[in-house]
């Protein structure tokens, strides 16, 4: 007699339903305990081998932390496809010698005399520019544009002569055009560090050799992002925008930056609607000048008859004209 017994189980489809059973028991329940270790179908109650050479469906995980704690891997780490070759390098660990040092030197000694020096500039820039970005919550989709950039200028030796910061905060300037959400020079240089002028002569250099589309900043790029941080609601928002795409076309206020612009739009749209912020209050969120905002506000609000048009005020009840400060 057979060690197992193989009787249709009741269901829809009795063809391909089948229930193993210990010839022992005979217990409807059966208990049957897998045990991968030996790769045995065990019964659980009385310890019967019910068949052998089972196999482990389970996941593969293994631990490949160097201290204590848990650190499952299937494969490894996934390649970065920001670094060149098949990057299958063997490293040693630093830990495991018992405190004696060995290990450290090892790993030392191996990383000098296998890893590539542009690999390693590469690897060291992708780590500063994820930690910059990061200190300003900048998209990941900013961040990979970047490290693409920087990669083109290592690649084509084009940093030679040039500043390694200054090209990092270039790439992060460059890659913020590109994903249509621009920072200003002055936001670049308190993230970076950099001096502006450093800054914008690398970025000319850069945009000339590697014929990167570096776009355009507008005012409207600017406006949703100043209203959020100066907490000012939608209505301000969008009085300071459709000021914005008026203000622009104007002759009298040609020569003005967008950052200008768009700084004397948001203090006459949020006194237009009664929830007024002061012109230090938006030159420390805008990067520009109190004398500037208020030398650009006093000329949109000498031309205030041709920017607030019926449209402006009928769409925004709270708008009164009269909430306006006089420069």
């Amino acid at each position: 007699m057979s060690q197992t017994e193989r009787k249709p189980q009741a269901g829809p489809d009795d063809r391909f339903s089948v229930k193993l059973l210990c010839r022992n028991c005979r217990d409807p329940v059966p208990n049957i305990v897998e045990d991968f270790a030996s790769g045995d179908l065990v019964c659980g109650n009385c310890g019967l081998v019910l068949g052998d050479r089972i196999i482990d469906t389970r996941s593969e995980w293994r631990t490949f932390a160097n201290d204590e704690g848990d650190d499952p891997s299937r494969v490894g780490n996934a390649a970065n496809p920001f670094l060149d070759g098949a990057q299958l390098d063997t490293v040693i660990a630093r830990g495991g010698d018992k405190g004696s040092g060995l290990a450290k030197d090892l790993n030392r000694t191996h990383g000098r005399t296998t890893a590539q020096r542009h690999e390693r500039n590469l690897i060291q820039a992708y780590k500063e520019i994820s930690a910059l970005c990061d200190a300003y919550d900048i998209p990941k989709s900013i961040v990979d544009i970047a490290k693409q950039l920087y990669k083109k200028v290592e690649n084509e030796q084009l940093q030679r002569g040039k500043s390694n910061d200054a090209i990092i905060a270039a790439c992060i300037f460059l890659a913020c055009r590109q994903d249509n959400a621009p920072r200003t020079f002055k936001e670049i240089c308190a993230l970076t560090k950099v001096d502006r002028k450093d800054i914008g002569r690398t970025f000319k250099f850069l945009k000339s050799k590697l014929g990167a589309n570096a776009g355009t900043t507008s005012s409207n790029d600017l406006i949703a992002r100043f209203c959020s941080n100066l907490s000012l609601g939608q209505d301000a928002w969008r009085i300071a925008k459709q000021l914005t795409e008026k203000a622009k076309d104007m002759e009298h206020i040609s020569g003005k930056s967008p950052l200008s612009i768009a700084s004397a739009c948001i203090y006459m749209a949020s006194h237009l609607i009664g929830d007024g912020r002061d012109a230090k209050a938006i030159s420390d969120i805008a990067g520009v000048g109190e004398a500037t905002i208020k030398s650009t506000y006093k000329i949109i609000y000498a031309n205030r008859k041709e920017l607030l048009t019926s449209e402006i005020m009928e769409r925004n009840p709270k708008a009164s004209e009269s909430n306006l400060i006089v420069p």
